[in-house]
């Protein structure tokens, strides 16, 4: 039988998900939370502090010093709601959007390189299968929580 724990473990390592900071643009170093933040803000329309944090299962203390990060790289916009007062959404600047484009394709390019290892059905059973995990791992009891 097959290790699931070290596939995932040369899995993570492969895809540079232990590294420190994930990407470099300009003269900004992202860490791999950050990207995250980023790609979310840029997918959500005028999303809050609570609803990203939510999206990335972070607690908000951890959540509110990485966006305050971002809005001293200037990269991030928070400013109040306009119908509550005491809930802060969240924009990019136009730098911030550069650097989230810049990451963006800058993935889509190392995945292309990657898949261009598989031909055609190799590549639909890749995706079909991840697919699958992530919907079983969102049925999960434990997923996304300490396992102890």
């Amino acid at each position: 039988m097959e290790n699931k724990r070290e596939i995932f473990h040369v899995l993570t390592r492969r895809f540079g998900l232990l590294d420190k900071n994930c990407c470099s643009v300009g003269s900004f170093e992202i860490s791999t939370i950050q990207s995250h933040i980023l790609y979310e803000i840029d997918r959500q329309h005028e999303p809050s502090m609570q609803q990203i944090a939510q999206i990335l299962t972070m607690d908000i203390t951890t959540f509110s010093r990485q966006i305050q990060t971002l809005v001293n790289m200037d990269l991030v916009k928070k400013t109040p709601s306009s119908q509550d007062k005491r809930v802060s959404i969240l924009s990019l600047s136009v730098q911030g959007k550069f650097v989230a484009t810049s990451i963006d394709h800058a993935m889509n390019v190392y995945l292309d390189e990657v898949f261009s290892h598989m031909d055609e059905n190799e590549r639909e059973m890749v995706i079909r299968s991840i697919k699958l995990l992530n919907e079983a791992m969102s049925k999960s009891s434990v997923c996304c929580t300490p396992l102890y």
